[in-house]
């Protein structure tokens, strides 16, 4: 049985993540023009872009120029980068006035909300040997964030750590989120490839050529391990001329990333003379438009575009042209060249990274609507088909085929695609066939019975309102078919259905599907994590989520866990199982944070015929499932090179099974749900 809920039956997420500037809320209209256009289906907020500005009085111009010349916000200095708290002069009532852009009046609250990110000041060194500059740093930067607050900023954009140390400006910054309600701290970090610093800046991690190397993911780490991983603290990324390996890039995917500064300079120069990127760089933004990550400008117009250009933006007439809008209009032309959103892309849209518990089919009965979401899936029933189809022709061969009638029996039949799917493989196929419909939900049956009468099935189709593990069969089947599996292959009791059920198949029938196979993979997901942590309790640690992945980052290929194979014919049959696995990490990712492990199947239905969500051999446009996310407690820190020692086991109760987990290496972290005191799945 498919597994994933109708998204009204789902529970309305709470928002945590930034409404990203640019984008007017819920309770004003958007703009009629976004430069990055739109696609069919999109519903990101990544088609909006902003633009670095330097300091300015009049913030009302800045906003102004900057709209017109076809940017959504602006990230701007909110004081005067000449301020220094020690030198400030007071006024004769003993009261600092601090160099502010602007008075909060000079544009309107929802102009300062939806256009302005806030840009800390640069000089900010909470981790200075100076205590002067130190104190500074501190009562600056508390100053600069309560006046952001103030006027309902949704960001602000704080700056880079200078070294390996970063405990003091971490615990400032954690002290500031304790008080915040929405408003979101990006913190800047480079992302660039490994590269020899100068000696005024402390190394992050090894030492090359009397220099050091840097891993901004290493900053980043220690910053949010230091404040325990707060959900208003997320990510803006420098990106400059170079960039480090594909699968160190692939890290900050699972980070909670919110933009991504390019430089002016990073950009290249094509024959015509306009802005262009380097083919990493440009894959590089679309996994950013993906994610819906904001894209920024920043710096100054280096490419002289052709004397012939137009000087008036046709964006907005007669105005004049904006000296950045050529490197905004490439970054649109990379947006809008993207392909479309498919039908299965929009219909999943609404579940990316939503957590779901799975469905337990033998506790509980499925209701009319999340039956229909599953018999939408047309792949799946085709493969059933396919399947079907070869076990048939093999059954019977050609010169019997109009005397020997096939039993075949589908357990779990639901509402009666797997029935109807049968009857059109013995159509195919020219076969006889009789057909068992056992189905344990009473008002499924209700449906079986209508369309029975509706379809002529009468004397093909025996319904039985049975649960398959209690009904005594009239006769033996030829071929047993059904749709039991869950995200994870076994995770909703097939083996213990079937085998219960193989009492009624013959010696040699066949099951369909005749084997699975679950895989796990370790990953990034900030995201995910954090959301499991806002409960704050035990069990939902200790729970297998299902979860349409999204921001992730993969960090391993996927591994092979436990294995069912039906019809099973062991003397004695356990389904217990257990499985350690040893995941190398390559060697240019860096170091990573596990969260947890995402989890997988595949299934062969009949000889060749398979289907499944693995990765490396998904089906393709079959949206039936989705992946299973196993947390863990506490995230796991590896160091590059490291590999990841997994525990895995499949336990079995007189009326429950569940699973437990753990890490053995490069740390050891708790069993995960012993006894299942957490999450378990009733028999």
């Amino acid at each position: 049985m498919t597994r994933r809920r109708p998204c009204s039956a789902r529970k309305q997420q709470k928002q945590v993540a930034l409404v990203c500037p640019g984008c007017p809320g819920p309770s004003k209209p958007r703009r009629k023009k976004m430069p990055l256009g739109e696609r069919q289906g999109d519903k990101s907020d990544s088609r909006y872009c902003g633009v670095e500005t330097d300091f300015d009085d009049d913030m009302p111009g800045v906003l102004t120029f900057n709209l017109q010349g076809g940017f959504d916000f602006v990230v701007a200095p909110l004081i005067d980068p000449s301020y220094r708290p020690s030198l400030g002069k007071a006024d004769g009532n003993g009261t600092c006035v601090l160099p502010f852009a602007a008075s909060d009046l000079v544009i309107s609250p929802s102009q300062w909300s939806s256009h302005v990110v806030g840009r800390i000041s640069s000089w900010i060194d909470l981790d200075s040997d100076n205590e002067e500059l130190r104190m500074d740093s501190e009562i600056a930067l508390k100053q600069e964030i309560a006046w952001a607050s103030h006027l309902s900023l949704q960001a602000c954009l704080l700056p880079p750590p200078r070294g390996v140390s970063c405990g003091n400006y971490a615990r400032c910054v954690n002290q500031i989120l304790q008080g915040l309600t929405n408003m979101q701290l990006w913190l800047r970090l480079p992302l660039e490839k490994s590269d020899v610093l100068d000696d005024s800046m402390d190394g992050v991690s090894d030492s090359v050529n009397g220099g050091h190397v840097i891993d901004s993911w290493e900053w980043w780490n220690s910053f949010r391990l230091l404040c325990e991983h707060h959900n208003q603290l997320s990510i803006a990324l420098d990106i400059l001329s170079s960039l480090p390996s594909v699968n160190s890039l692939g890290r900050w995917f699972g980070e909670p990333v919110r933009a991504a500064i390019i430089h002016t300079d990073s950009f290249l120069t094509n024959a015509r003379g306009y802005p262009c990127l380097s083919r990493r760089h440009q894959n590089l933004m679309t996994g950013f438009f993906n994610h819906s990550v904001q894209i920024v400008i920043s710096g100054k117009g280096v490419h002289n575009v052709c004397p012939s250009a137009n000087p008036i933006d046709s964006y907005n007439k007669g105005m004049p042209r904006h000296p950045l809008r050529s490197y905004l209009d490439y970054v649109g032309f990379l947006y809008q060249r993207m392909d479309p959103l498919s039908e299965q892309e929009r219909i999943e849209l609404g579940y990316r990274d939503f957590l779901q518990s799975p469905l337990q089919p033998l506790m509980d009965n499925l209701e009319a609507q999340t039956y229909e979401t599953f018999e939408k899936d047309r792949v799946k029933y085709s493969q059933y088909q396919r399947a079907i189809s070869k076990a048939l022709l093999e059954r019977v061969s050609d010169e019997m085929a109009s005397t020997i009638t096939t039993v075949l029996m589908v357990v779990g039949a639901g509402r009666g695609p797997l029935v109807r799917a049968s009857l059109q493989a013995a159509e195919e196929t020219n076969r006889r066939l009789k057909v068992y419909a056992v189905e344990k939900n009473p008002n499924a049956v209700v449906t079986l019975h209508s369309l029975l009468k509706l379809e002529g099935w009468e004397n093909i189709v025996s319904i039985v309102s049975s649960d398959m593990r209690c009904w005594n069969a009239p006769e033996k089947a030829d071929i047993l078919v059904s749709e039991l599996l869950g995200s994870f292959g076994d995770n909703e009791l097939s083996p213990e259905c079937l085998d219960g059920a193989q009492r009624f198949l013959k010696e040699d029938g066949i099951s369909i599907p005749s084997s699975y196979t679950s895989f796990i993979q370790p990953v990034t997901t900030s995201k995910l994590y954090n959301d499991v942590k806002a409960h704050k309790d035990l069990a939902h640690f200790e729970t297998a989520y299902v979860v349409k992945l999204h921001s992730i980052a993969r960090l391993a290929p996927p591994q092979p866990v436990f294995t069912f194979v039906h019809p099973n014919h062991s003397a004695e049959k356990n389904n217990q199982r257990y499985k350690k696995m040893c995941f190398e990490i390559p060697n240019d990712t860096g170091s990573v944070t596990v969260h947890g492990f995402a989890g997988y199947f595949d299934a062969t239905l009949y000889e060749d015929v398979h289907l499944g969500i693995e990765p490396s051999t998904a089906t393709p446009n079959m949206f039936s499932w989705f992946s299973i996310f196993f947390p863990l407690r506490t995230p796991i820190y590896v160091t590059a090179g490291s590999p990841i020692e997994v525990h895995f086991w499949r336990c079995t109760g007189a009326t429950k099974v569940w699973y437990e987990w753990c890490v053995a290496s490069p740390t050891v972290s708790p069993i995960h749900n012993t006894n299942g005191r957490s999450y378990w799945v009733g028999l």
